[in-house]
């Protein structure tokens, strides 16, 4: 545990706290910026200068470090923490660049008060996340891991932290997803404990020590943050990441209010990718009782003027990067569509591009069937010239085309994996070229919802024979057993070594002229 006094309003807050009963709390929150240091478009991906002095860009991180120290000013008397929910490791050619070390420096800038490890931040293994944790001032904490056996991040990692803000002791306590072993490396040293019950053991040492105003901080996604708020006694609120959520009163996006209450704990979530700051007003009793929870997170637009230190150093760093990114490789006649939302459900026009790409690639090898996990797909393209950096942006995770091959049944039972969390919006979802499938959500995971399995062979589609062998191309994190692919640890003539994924898309991009996304109705859903 770390145990942390904060200057600053502290002094005067402990003053106003000692003249009333009633202690208020303002929380400004970030989550899932995934490496987003560079403003965004409206699509998630890196804003151009044109567009920037178009006013039509958002967020940033010099643009996160505007909005709080002027909410920092603006709230100068009274008690506010800065919070960030996990990932900011992962999404654009910062983090391929240097690893977590721009993302380190920006977020000390900032001056955030606490972080959650994310899923992502284990992503180059413990090492990366040593590296991080030893840049920052500030604890990152994660109460559901247990880390004896990693050299590398055992006594680095805390499972929760008491911070004294106003005289008042606030604990924060964290879990990270336990799927995070199939989403990412943390390697074989990494154990996960049950979130909930982790968030209880917290609970019960913090109230021990008399803490009474607790804050789950966590990585687990909307659907578990909920689970959290209604079953763990003790938790006041929950600042969640990992879903990319936008909860919020005034966005016609919003997945639900801001904040969304279980019972009297308010749940908050703010988008992803620096688009916004969740701003969150607590009113505590002197028992320790959320009585109001009031807020909306903050639009990142261009009304918001980005840090001139922060956007300069940002150039900077940039600066070795800058021509990749600007290359032009592509042209397309239309938006790429690569929303999260629509990639980890359905057919998208992402997917089909990405998929067709790599069965493209390799179809001379005997290999008739791709699959990319939707997960893996960041961002859509715009219309029009398409630079390696859009591209990157959609696939940042350097990771490399695999070939091999399985039975047709365990190309099923693949596809049963791929649609088993569909609900969760989980990123196993299946984007497939060569093959055809049907699922019916209405059937429980694993049971046969899928159906209708067709592939392609010899100009027609037929069904796939579970007992033939299949010629399959992925990513190497899928053929690895990411993302629940398990079934393909030991395919057959496996080879996982093949150019980036990138290149292979942009090169896909580049031979097809001005490409015209499209989706054709092979997958279907019930």
């Amino acid at each position: 545990m770390f145990t942390r006094l904060l200057s600053g309003a502290a002094a005067v807050a402990l003053t106003a706290g000692m003249a009333s009963a009633e202690y208020k709390l303002t929380i400004l929150h970030t989550n899932d910026i995934h490496s987003r240091v560079e403003s965004i478009n409206k699509y998630d991906s890196t804003c151009g200068a044109e567009d920037e002095a178009a006013g039509e860009c958002f967020g940033g991180v010099a643009r996160i470090k505007t909005i709080v120290a002027e909410k920092r000013a603006e709230l100068a008397d009274q008690n506010v923490l800065v919070l960030d929910a996990g990932d900011p490791f992962q999404g654009s050619l910062f983090y391929t660049t240097y690893k977590g070390a721009a993302e380190a420096e920006f977020m000390e800038a900032i001056g955030y008060d606490v972080m959650a490890v994310g899923n992502h931040e284990f992503d180059d293994g413990p090492a990366a996340l040593e590296k991080f944790v030893d840049a920052v001032s500030f604890p990152v904490i994660s109460g559901n891991l247990e880390l004896s056996a990693e050299p590398l991040l055992k006594g680095k990692v805390g499972n929760h932290v008491v911070l004294e803000v106003g005289g008042e002791k606030i604990g924060i306590i964290s879990a990270l997803a336990t799927d995070t072993v199939d989403t990412s490396s943390p390697g074989d040293n990494v154990v996960f404990q049950d979130e909930i019950e982790s968030l209880k053991a917290d609970v019960a040492a913090l109230e021990a020590e008399g803490v009474n105003k607790i804050i789950a901080l966590t990585h687990v996604g909307l659907p578990k943050d909920l689970d959290i708020a209604a079953q763990v006694p003790g938790i006041d609120v929950v600042v969640g990441g990992h879903s990319h959520t936008l909860l919020s009163n005034t966005s016609d996006r919003a997945s639900g209010p801001y904040p969304t209450m279980v019972g009297d704990v308010p749940v908050v979530q703010a988008y992803a990718y620096s688009k916004y700051l969740g701003e969150l007003e607590l009113t505590f009793d002197a028992a320790g009782k959320v009585t109001a929870a009031n807020g909306e997170p903050i639009l990142l637009d261009a009304s918001i003027t980005p840090d001139a230190d922060v956007a300069a150093r940002v150039a900077e760093m940039g600066a070795p990067i800058e021509e990749m990114k600007q290359r032009i490789v592509a042209e397309t006649a239309e938006v790429v569509e690569g929303s999260r939302d629509i990639c980890r459900a359905e057919e998208c026009a992402m997917g089909n591009l990405v998929a067709d790409a790599m069965l493209d690639r390799v179809k001379d090898q005997g290999i008739t069937i791709a699959i990319q996990n939707g997960g893996g797909l960041r961002a859509s393209i715009d219309a029009g010239e398409v630079t390696m950096g859009e591209v990157l942006t959609v696939l940042p995770f350097q990771n490399t085309l695999s070939t091999f091959f399985v039975s047709g049944q365990t190309v099923v039972d693949a596809l049963e994996n791929g649609v088993s969390q569909v609900e969760e919006g989980k990123g196993r979802f299946p984007q497939v070229a060569g093959l055809k499938y049907t699922f019916d959500m209405s059937v429980a995971p694993n049971e046969g919802r899928v159906s209708d399995v067709l592939v392609h062979d010899g100009g027609e589609w037929i069904a796939i024979d579970p007992a033939k062998t299949y010629g399959l191309a992925s990513n190497n994190y899928v053929r690895g057993g990411g993302d629940g692919y398990k079934m393909f640890r030991d395919a057959e003539n496996a080879y996982d070594f093949g150019p980036d994924l990138a290149d292979v898309t942009a090169e896909f991009l580049a031979k097809n002229g001005a490409y015209k996304p499209y989706t054709d109705g092979r997958i279907t859903r019930k």
